[in-house]
């Protein structure tokens, strides 16, 4: 769907050339949710504008639906841009025009026949949950229905991608999750194929099939979202997988915990994938005479399910503990470790 080759971009100063993507080289599947994330400085926000040519490349090649995009002249790129929806940080409404009218914009400028626009605003004003709000302006809009407005406008022409440029660092918690609720419905309904930046993991974690880290202009890392939470290779993406899991200072726990229960068995199940039983807890506890204690740990979840680990203490007589290691080993795809044996 998308293809990125050697992409570079340089912005000169009086002093010096100062390069914000170098080299860069990518595939994005069609349909798929793709993060990128990287901290302030990595590239990332020019990275997406180059995508749509709003910043004009200094080198190499985007290829998006077999459509060379950095090859086009004026005119061919004001549509092909038609076909590449962008949303935004700050959300770049329109102040003096009313919801629908900021939605209806686009399909104006494309020339879009009246009695077409209406019924498509309509359909996009439904779909991203504004009903009845249609007849408001920004300002009397929340941050969340202002960033709603802003999906809309972008999706008016039916684009196959939508580029979302840190859609959700200005909105609270709750709301980020609701945009982002929301951009994996309008994913699924409409095949649409998103790239999204960002800086917060969480993000990456929700709703992205796969994930790039930027750092100084490059791709450090890449792959599926649950791998790299799984096996973060640089020190960056190290940092942002800790943005959700917390900080790996686990050894200092393992001790912790070894010092404090001295009765029965710990052990550390280790939660990887969809298949992952999230009723193993009181399972094992149905299904042995053991008592059962969650002693700590952080379970999160991805777009291919449940990654994380959790300490427990198992007590009760010898056999029955040991049954319920065994079976939790060789019966459930959760990962078993001892960490102290019983007394």
């Amino acid at each position: 769907m998308i293809s990125i080759e050697g992409l570079s971009k340089q912005f000169r100063t009086d002093n010096k050339t100062i390069t914000a993507v170098d080299q860069l080289t990518l595939d994005i599947k069609e349909g798929e949710i793709f993060g990128v994330i990287g901290y302030s400085g990595a590239g990332k926000s020019t990275f997406i504008r180059l995508l749509n040519r709003l910043e004009e490349p200094s080198g190499g090649r985007i290829t998006i639906d077999n459509q060379e995009i950095t090859k086009l002249k004026a005119n061919q790129l004001r549509l092909a841009r038609q076909e590449i929806g962008m949303i935004f940080q700050h959300f770049n409404l329109l102040w003096s025009r009313t919801v629908k009218d900021n939605i209806i914009f686009p399909l104006e400028i494309a020339g879009v026949p009246k009695a077409e626009r209406e019924k498509r605003v309509k359909e996009l004003i439904d779909l991203v949950g504004l009903t009845e709000r249609e007849n408001a302006y920004p300002s009397q809009l929340s941050g969340g229905q202002k960033q709603r407005v802003g999906i809309a406008r972008a999706l008016a022409n039916n684009p196959k991608v939508l580029l979302c440029d840190e859609a959700t660092s200005a909105l609270d918690p709750e709301t980020t999750n609701s945009i982002l609720d929301l951009l994996v419905s309008i994913n699924e309904k409409l095949g649409l194929t998103i790239i999204l930046i960002t800086h917060e993991m969480h993000v990456i974690r929700k709703i992205c099939n796969q994930v790039a880290v930027m750092e100084e202009g490059k791709i450090v890392e890449q792959g599926d979202v649950l791998d790299v939470f799984l096996h973060p290779k640089q020190t960056v993406t190290k940092k942002f997988v800790e943005q959700v899991m917390g900080s790996n200072e686990e050894d200092d726990s393992v001790t912790h915990l070894i010092n404090t229960y001295n009765q029965g068995k710990i052990v550390r199940l280790h939660f990887v994938g969809e298949t992952t039983n999230q009723a193993l807890i009181s399972m094992v506890a149905k299904k042995f005479t053991i008592d059962i204690n969650i002693l700590q740990g952080k379970i999160t979840q991805t777009q291919r399910g449940a990654y994380g680990n959790l300490f427990v203490q198992l007590l009760g007589e010898a056999d029955e503990v040991n049954a319920a290691t065994y079976f939790i080993r060789d019966e459930t795809s959760v990962e078993l470790e001892v960490i102290r044996d019983a007394d």
